[in-house]
């Protein structure tokens, strides 16, 4: 298990797990509970571990992508019209807002 990213904060850190989850990569947020006492601990007490080292450099470079924004600017022009709801929705998004259907294909 390798630390991928220091996070500002929890909701910051969950949002990359998720982002890595979605490419099929398993990763464990740590430290979340401890940022109430950032006053006094260490700045980078929330952070995201990849679970197999074997996946650590794919995430990072997915990571910085996703940072870098190149994520939602890749597919931004390709909206598209969910199946199940007929949502239609930016190119960005995998999944419906509306009823959490996945974007086919």
């Amino acid at each position: 298990m390798r630390q991928l990213h220091v996070a500002k904060h929890a909701p910051e850190a969950h949002l990359v797990r998720g982002f890595l989850a979605a490419h099929g990569i398993t990763a464990q947020v740590r430290g979340e509970f401890l940022t109430s006492g950032w006053g006094e601990l260490p700045v980078d007490v929330c952070s995201v571990w990849v679970h197999d080292d074997r996946d650590y450099e794919r995430a990072r470079e997915l990571l910085i992508e996703f940072l870098a924004g190149t994520q939602a600017r890749r597919y931004s022009g390709e909206a598209w019209t969910c199946g199940n709801c007929g949502e239609r929705l930016e190119g960005q998004f995998t999944q419906c807002w509306r009823c959490g259907a996945t974007r086919p294909g």
